[in-house]
């Protein structure tokens, strides 16, 4: 019973290290669709602001991505230790 609610643990951590892989590692794409999509709203920007506008939104999916990356590890590692030390 418990090695089957780990097994879920795992495939859970598995699927949250997988989005933050995909957040991670494709940002730069998502960043730039965000800002292109806000300067259609808003009819047009200055360069440097829509630059600006570009990292945040690509900063906003790096942090993201490595939080859920690094969640997803630790509870694929935790799942992990816990299955060795249960010998069911």
């Amino acid at each position: 019973m418990i090695k089957n609610k780990l097994k879920g643990l795992v495939a859970l951590g598995s699927l949250i290290a997988a989005i933050g892989f995909i957040l991670l590692f494709f940002s730069v794409n998502f960043g730039l669709s965000l800002a292109e999509y806000w300067i259609a709203k808003q009819g047009g920007a200055d360069t440097s602001i829509y630059l600006l506008v570009v990292e945040g939104f690509t900063n906003n999916f790096l942090v993201a991505g490595s939080i859920l990356l690094g969640l997803g590890l630790a509870t694929i590692l935790f799942a992990y230790y816990k299955s060795i030390i249960i010998k069911e």
